[in-house]
């Protein structure tokens, strides 16, 4: 195996003079609007991340790539590089045609010469390259929900790089890195893949790969696509940074990667391992369940914590880069210091803190000591994840029309306002209407626009810290579940199920709309010709008969207190 992966590598950049003519050309040429996902993939595509492709997978390349994680002509390559599209978009254009790949400005960045077009097979491909067609898989959800029918594939002509407003210094392209290894005289780099903030668990353990190895160390986090719900990336830089002068100084480069993780497992650290040898490095540390998405749809692991080492180890000599493996770091009180788990002094008392024990304790504003992290990444994750009680949030009433929503909504902003501390927004049926949803009517399908329209108004307001009070019907649950993720994304999400009988409000009427639904006058009414789906795991349930409203405003603020949403 050489130590000198720092000869050049080819890239699909054609030269600045080439570039300026070929984007004149490339205006009048048929042209794809690249998402976030694909754009990721096309800068290593075009930077030689993803050497050795020369662009998008052919049909035989991803079918031998899918089934045997090889190209067609047996090279090594674990994961589909594909640029999948629109049926409209494919209806266009064909084999033996170029199309422009712009970026979501319209900035053309590369020209795609199309040498194959078809529909894949997605079960096929998520089966084989994700170990199972379940919906639990961020990836695999993608592949079904996202992701266009038809691919394209054909090599690709790189025009421009895409453009980061971010943290610029920072980034590398593998040619970058490969020459700064070679000006500092590093022969021998470990790379440490991440996609979370680093504690002192992470830093003993690369110190230590670094150290077995007899090598420097490329802290190399991925910046492109994580997992839905992981720390953001500009946070997780600014933790990294704040760590960066706790290594040795000389010894030690961060670099960003703008890649889309596909959270496969065993194959995705293989794919990593060839992206990190494309980038210089001679070693690689791979983890415990490295890559893999955590929980599959019965509640298992999608990958035994192993397979991915295995896997690795099996293919590291055509891989070209070596496998370090990680042992999980866990703190030993009375050395006050690291060991890995499988070289703890017997007798000792074993401190650790889990992912979601970490959470918790930034949600309650709790201590997190300092053997566990560093001040400086704390401080960094406080900063955007704040005690629960300094967080915005969204209690979203729902019920029949006439349960008493609006009225104990009403109660609950009085309240909210009068304790003081974050801005209180009231998002009512009947203010939302005139404000956000005066064209819509009230089929199903203007309900449920009306309601993500509402969500997405209290997503806002949450991710600015304020507090969203909402009182729609929402008689379905597949919107009520998009509403609950749209809002997650920021802050927590109390859905309270306003539970009056149907024969309570229609003997309320308030407004007579059952009486004239019942008349035939008002199509599909909640409750009486259109069913309403009640909550089945609301976070409160509240029945309003013979109660008043003050007590029923009160049990939503007790529960706001119980979760830590409100002080007491």
């Amino acid at each position: 195996m050489s130590l000198m992966n720092h000869a050049p590598i080819p890239e699909l950049y054609v030269s600045y003079d080439s570039a300026q003519k070929l984007k004149v050309e490339a205006g009048q040429l048929p042209s794809w609007d690249l998402t976030p996902r694909q754009i990721c993939d096309l800068e290593l595509l075009m930077n030689g991340g993803f050497h050795p492709l020369k662009g998008f997978m052919s049909e035989a390349d991803y079918d031998n790539v899918v089934q045997n994680m090889r190209l067609a002509d047996g090279t090594l390559f674990p994961i589909p590089i594909t640029l999948d599209v629109s049926e409209a978009f494919a209806e266009k254009v064909g084999p033996g045609q170029d199309i422009a790949l712009r970026d979501q400005e319209g900035v053309i960045l590369a020209i795609l010469s199309i040498s194959d077009k078809w529909m894949p097979n997605k079960a096929v491909e998520a089966e084989k390259v994700f170990g199972a067609d379940d919906l639990a898989h961020p990836a695999v959800n993608y592949l079904h929900n996202t992701a266009g029918p038809v691919y394209l594939g054909g090599p690709v002509i790189g025009i421009q790089q895409p453009v980061h407003y971010d943290f610029k210094a920072r980034r590398d392209t593998p040619n970058e890195l490969r020459a700064l290894f070679r000006k500092l005289g590093w022969r021998k780099i470990v790379a440490f893949q991440t996609r979370n903030p680093l504690h002192r668990a992470h830093q003993e353990l690369t110190f230590r790969a670094a150290r077995e190895a007899e090598a420097n160390l490329l802290i190399h986090p991925v910046v492109g696509m994580t997992k839905p719900g992981d720390v953001d990336h500009f946070t997780r830089v600014r933790c990294y940074e704040a760590v960066l002068d706790k290594y040795p100084a000389q010894t030690t480069a961060l670099s960003l990667l703008n890649l889309a993780m596909r959270m496969a497992g065993p194959r995705e650290a293989v794919w990593h391992g060839i992206i990190r040898r494309n980038h210089g490095c001679t070693h690689m540390i791979v983890g415990r369940d490295h890559a893999g998405p955590g929980k599959n749809s019965q509640g298992k692991d999608f990958y035994d914590p192993y397979a991915a080492q295995e896997l690795f180890r099996a293919h590291q000599a055509e891989i070209g880069i070596e496998m370090v493996d990680f042992m999980h770091m866990v703190y030993v009180q009375e050395k006050a210091q690291y060991y890995p788990a499988n070289e703890i002094p017997e007798g000792s008392t074993v401190l650790d803190i889990s992912g979601t024990e970490l959470r918790r304790r930034l949600r309650e504003g709790l201590e997190i000591p300092e053997w566990f992290s560093f001040p400086e990444v704390v401080a960094e994750l406080r900063k955007t994840s704040p005690a629960r009680s300094k967080q915005g949030f969204t209690v979203f009433f729902t019920g029949l029309s006439g349960s008493g929503k609006s009225t104990i909504a009403n109660a609950l902003m009085v309240k909210l306002m009068e304790m003081g501390g974050r801005p209180v927004t009231l998002l009512d049926g009947d203010v939302v209407r005139k404000h956000l949803s005066s064209e819509l009517g009230f089929s199903k399908e203007h309900r449920d626009i009306n309601i993500k329209r509402i969500g997405y108004v209290a997503s806002e307001i949450t991710k600015n810290g304020g507090i969203a009070i909402c009182a729609p019907i929402a008689p379905y649950t597949a919107t009520r579940r998009a509403v609950r993720e749209m809002i997650e994304a920021y802050g927590a999400f109390v859905e309270v199920h306003v539970a009056t009988s149907l024969e309570e409000c229609e003997r309320r009427d308030r407004k007579g709309l059952y009486k004239l639904a019942r008349e035939g006058k008002i199509k599909e009414f909640t409750g009486i010709s259109d069913p309403y789906e009640a909550p089945e795991n609301p976070e409160l349930r509240v029945d309003t008969e013979n109660v008043d409203v003050d007590h029923c405003a009160h049990q939503v603020l007790l529960k706001l207190e119980q979760m830590g949403l409100i002080r007491a």
